[in-house]
């Protein structure tokens, strides 16, 4: 398989380049539209398309909190608080 890259937009969604196979909750899998090599799958919550991005975190006020995990990991990591 071709390789897949998944990244974490800043206080949004999961941007999915690539080929996958996409399998819900009950091991079914879903149908992705042949013509998009890029997918958003939601981390908010709000999406009212889950569990594809529609962009409702934005309106949510979607905090990832991304930077403040890395640093919190580093400063335990170095014995510091951050």
């Amino acid at each position: 398989m071709p390789d897949v890259t998944i990244t974490i937009r800043r206080n949004g969604s999961l941007k999915v380049e690539g080929p996958i196979r996409l399998i819900d909750s009950a091991g079914q899998e879903m149908t992705l539209p042949a013509d998009k090599p890029v997918i958003s799958l939601c981390r908010c919550g709000h999406s009212q398309n889950k569990p594809f991005c529609d962009g409702s975190h934005k309106a949510a006020q979607f905090d990832g909190a991304e930077a403040h995990i890395r640093a919190a990991e580093a400063a335990a990591a170095s014995g510091t608080n951050p």
